[in-house]
């Protein structure tokens, strides 16, 4: 669910939204979700000074915690 929620948000951020990937993998410290979008398309998702990545990985805690788990989002180029 969490994977699928993160997937849409990013979606609906970029200008390429076929090139957007969202794998899950295991880390050192639990479950990690990893975002790949288009290379022109990294500046979106992370934002100004990070903000909208840091409101991506506050929907994500909030979605997981619901659950009891807890996630990690890494975004990659």
């Amino acid at each position: 669910m969490e994977k699928d929620l993160i997937e849409y948000i990013a979606k609906s951020l970029v200008d390429d939204p076929s090139a957007v990937s969202v794998t899950e993998t295991e880390g050192e410290r639990g479950p990690v979700l990893e975002l790949r979008v288009a290379q022109g398309d990294i500046g979106k998702v992370i934002g100004k000074y990070g903000r909208i990545a840091k409101a991506l990985r506050t929907v994500l805690s909030a979605s997981a915690s619901k659950d009891g788990r807890r996630y990690s989002l890494e975004i990659l180029d």
